[in-house]
């Protein structure tokens, strides 16, 4: 019976190999192929997302002192699971594999991915699902490519556009979803593998469909920023120097990462017992200070309505900054873009303390901008982005803000997957 199976499926596999005859249009089976890998990614990170809220939900119960125990067990149940279950890897890796390893995504260690971000990003940990969600789609590409046969440019496109379709899902922009899964493998000012947008915009599109149904996804801005308006060609100048305050927190994130990093490997610890350490720091950042626990999707409205005293924004931006570089080097799972627009945020309303006159949701959005394309080095996909969730109608200042925080980047790149393959 197994041997009937194969035969089969072997013989549906070269009926889809034979090219489509009288075919006077662009769409092909390709089409097919990308749209079902959209469907199927918008799938899983909506299942994803319930079952994130679900034990978010569950978890929050947990407040005061409370919190320093559970997320330092979250920490050390999330540490078994990488050291019984497989090493994930992080962003970075998959920049790596994707670039230097033919565009394939190993999907053996989605099980322990899947656990682990799970654990880390309910408990409070300021890391987001978008880099979990990226990897476990991504290597679904990958998956499918095999099962079709395909090989070398064909295989990698589809690899990217599987990034492409969760990275979407969650931030409901499939053009900025698109533009992202490519440029986080760039290097140096060269956007590589251009021939894959198609096929990651068409996956984002239909991935974003089934995501908003699941969820109930609507199509207006994420975060509450009150309406700007433009008020002449000063407020480029204005965006830039957001900007360089953005790019310099960026650097800060970075030094600050590498120094906790540096701290972490003087002594070779087994992961679990680094994601308990881990925990226990993130919850005692935590009790001091609730605002800064969970990765911000909703805390940045939080941030937004409340009006906090200068003293205490300027402890929430260190104190934040600290929790995701505690995050990123204990081993802890999860991505790093939405917590830094939420610094980004905070950054904002510090300026806007400082120098009342200033247009504040200009300064948000462009210390955002400044701060993501700092780290990340995706400027034209943070643009649009940050278009998308905040409402923010007008592209210009951001995409001056976004390309300051470029171009202020440190030579050699946060993800070092990104330097050039000499």
């Amino acid at each position: 019976m197994k041997l009937k199976q194969k035969r089969k499926l072997v013989t549906y596999l070269n009926i889809l190999d034979q090219p489509i005859r009288f075919n006077p249009f662009v769409f092909s089976r390709n089409f097919i192929l990308w749209a079902f890998l959209g469907l199927l990614g918008g799938l899983i990170a909506g299942i994803y997302w319930i079952g994130l809220e679900f034990l978010t939900h569950k978890l929050a119960f947990f407040e005061g002192w409370h919190v320093i125990p559970l997320m330092g067990t979250c920490g050390l149940l999330a540490g078994l699971i990488i050291h019984f279950i497989g090493d994930p890897g992080e962003i970075h890796l998959i920049v790596n594999n994707i670039r230097f390893n033919k565009g394939k995504l190993d999907p053996k260690n989605n099980p322990s991915m899947i656990l682990s971000s799970l654990l880390c990003v309910a408990s409070g940990g300021s890391l987001g699902p978008e880099a979990p969600l990226v990897q476990v789609t991504g290597s679904t590409g990958t998956w499918i490519g095999k099962l079709f046969r395909l090989k070398g440019e064909a295989l990698r496109s589809l690899s990217i556009a599987g990034m492409a379709s969760g990275f979407t899902a969650l931030f409901g922009a499939p053009l900025g979803g698109s533009l992202f899964s490519l440029e986080i493998l760039h290097h140096k000012h060269a956007v590589e593998y251009y021939q894959a947008i198609i096929p990651a915009f068409v996956a984002s599109c239909f991935s974003y469909l089934v995501f908003a149904i699941i969820i109930h996804l609507g199509l207006g801005p994420t975060w509450d920023l009150s309406a700007y308006e433009y008020s002449g060609v000063f407020d480029f100048g204005y965006a830039v120097l957001f900007a360089i305050v953005g790019a310099a927190c960026g650097w800060g994130f970075i030094f600050c990462t590498k120094f906790l990093k540096s701290i972490f490997e003087i002594k070779p610890l087994p992961i679990y017992i680094k994601t308990l350490i881990g925990g226990i720091l993130l919850g005692v950042i935590a009790f001091y200070l609730p605002i800064t626990r969970y990765f911000g999707h909703h805390e940045i409205n939080e941030l937004l309505a409340n009006n906090f005293s200068l003293s205490l924004l300027f402890a929430i931006l260190i104190f934040k900054i600290l929790a995701i570089s505690i995050t990123v080097t204990s081993g802890w799972r999860g991505g790093f873009i939405i917590p830094l627009f939420f610094v980004g945020a905070t950054l904002g309303l510090i300026l806007k303390q400082l120098f009342p006159a200033i247009n504040l949701t200009l300064a948000i959005v462009s210390c955002m901008a400044a701060i993501n394309a700092c780290v990340t080095r995706t400027p034209m996909s943070t643009t649009i982005l940050l278009a998308t969730l905040t409402g923010f109608g007008h592209f210009i200042p951001i995409l001056f803000a976004s390309l300051t925080g470029y171009f202020l980047a440190p030579r050699i790149p946060f993800i070092g997957s990104q330097m050039e393959k000499e």
